[in-house]
């Protein structure tokens, strides 16, 4: 499986400024998507904090970025059933930080057309995972104003990553754009 735990997405003509900037976290490479780059950093919270600095020195200083997101859960699938298998397994461990929280599941999918439905995911999981509260008697909610979490999924090709963002990190790190 190929190594990877932030995928960012460049703008037009972005790729240098990306290698150039970012490759001092860790190695960078291209997905065979557009604009598209996996990055293996060594410490997510280290380079969160000093893309922060970085922005509140420079307001522009991640201008090439048009998205960042970093994952804490990656894995390799096949097929939507086997996703949805281990995705599902993974959302549900979150179970006790979402309890009696307003949250949403957000997926941006590359590959997979056809095969796999960004929408149809992320409303299987919010299902999964109000059903899952309402049992432990800490119902959450869904909301896309103001949640207090969102859970987020990057699928390249086979390969899946979800990470878990509170609104309070959101805030941190307005780099990082979910939504």
């Amino acid at each position: 499986m190929q190594e990877w735990n932030v995928v960012l997405s460049v703008n037009k003509n972005g790729f240098r400024d990306a290698f150039r900037k970012l490759s001092r976290f860790g190695p960078i490479r291209k997905t065979g998507f557009f604009n598209v780059l996996f990055l293996r950093v060594y410490e997510i919270s280290r380079m969160l904090e000093t893309l922060r600095e970085w922005t509140s020195d420079e307001p522009d200083a991640l201008s090439f970025l048009s998205r960042l997101i970093p994952v804490t859960h990656t894995f390799t699938f096949q097929s939507p059933g086997e996703f949805e298998e281990k995705a599902k397994e993974i959302v549900l461990a979150w179970g006790p930080e979402l309890a009696g929280k307003s949250f949403h599941v957000r997926m941006r999918r590359r590959g997979f057309k056809g095969k796999l439905s960004g929408l149809e995911e992320e409303q299987f999981l919010d299902t999964v995972l109000l059903e899952a509260l309402e049992k432990t008697g800490k119902p959450g909610r869904i909301t896309f104003e103001d949640p207090d979490a969102i859970v987020a999924i990057e699928t390249i090709s086979q390969w899946a990553g979800l990470s878990l963002w509170s609104r309070e990190k959101l805030q941190r790190y307005p780099f990082v754009k979910i939504d």
